[in-house]
């Protein structure tokens, strides 16, 4: 199989139309369209939908995942080689936005001392990023689905605790006999994918569902919050000392979520995954709950 060939669809996939693809790889569009004709000609399959951005087919995943091994494998044998010059490996990896605003600090500081590599984030629900796995659009991801994804190993990596809290007085705008009148206080979600809420909100029997905000951002979530909008649940890495100075409240002393969180990496002898997988792994030691505690 022509390397060139999986280059173009690498690009067109990781830059969204076929022109940035072309000036990602320094060729004309048309050289670009030509080299996914002939594969797509060679395999008898269409590998490229396209749009805006392009995405991948079944059989274009398929490629995108290979093309992504073959070129992070071809990069470290020119480094064994030393034959690399100064070039660097873009390494695309999905994580979820509450995971990167709290605990992955310390695996952002280890990733700025590597001179080979590059980080390309790929902001996902932890619920949904298998998915990118499956695509063959990242190399590793951090996701809360225990089951490995064809081709890639998975371990636990710890349990993210969320709370619920809302200033206190929205608490007290909507008490009712004590207790939050859940149905009717307004709550803040990050996106459509966002289950926390409405799962906490199930298991107290809130019906009909109350007004939501929707705020697709882990620090906007916690500005939201703290300025009222509505009651969220936050991860308790992220409230500092908002709960000791008493500008939030937890709406349920003994209520929370924890959500377990998973590595998930191609099973590939890679010098630069397996580094990648390390650091992930001693920043979860740091900043998670462990698996007893998370029980």
């Amino acid at each position: 199989m022509n390397l060139e060939h999986l280059r173009a669809l690498t690009a067109i996939i990781d830059e969204g139309t076929f022109e940035a693809a072309a000036y990602e790889l320094g060729v004309s569009p048309s050289a670009v369209s030509q080299r996914i004709k002939a594969l797509e000609s060679a395999l008898g399959q269409v590998v490229v939908r396209r749009g805006t951005p392009c995405s991948p087919t079944a059989a274009g995943a398929v490629l995108l995942r290979m093309a992504r091994q073959v070129q992070l494998l071809e990069a470290e044998t020119r480094s064994l080689l030393g034959s690399d010059g100064t070039s660097m490996t873009v390494t695309p990896v999905a994580v979820n936005a509450d995971s990167l605003a709290t605990w992955l600090a310390p695996f952002l500081r280890d990733a700025a001392t590597w001179t080979d590599t590059t980080l390309d984030l790929h902001v996902e629900d932890q619920d949904h990023s298998s998915h990118l796995l499956r695509q063959g659009a990242v190399i590793g991801a951090i996701t809360s689905d225990p089951a490995a994804v064809g081709g890639c190993r998975v371990e636990h990596l710890g349990a993210m605790r969320y709370v619920p809290v809302a200033t206190p007085a929205l608490r007290d705008r909507f008490l009712a006999g004590g207790s939050p009148d859940w149905a009717a206080m307004p709550v803040v979600q990050f996106n459509a994918k966002d289950d926390l809420q409405h799962r906490f909100l199930r298991d107290r029997g809130a019906d009909p569902l109350p007004p939501r905000h929707t705020v697709p951002s882990s620090e906007g979530f916690l500005a939201a919050v703290r300025a009222g909008l509505g009651w969220g649940m936050l991860p308790e890495l992220q409230l500092g000392e908002a709960l000791v100075d008493g500008s939030l409240v937890l709406l349920e002393p003994e209520g929370h979520l924890d959500v377990d969180l998973y590595w998930q990496a191609w099973t590939l002898d890679s010098v630069r995954l397996a580094r990648i997988t390390e650091a992930v792994r001693a920043a979860a030691r740091q900043g998670l709950r462990s698996e007893a505690a998370a029980g």
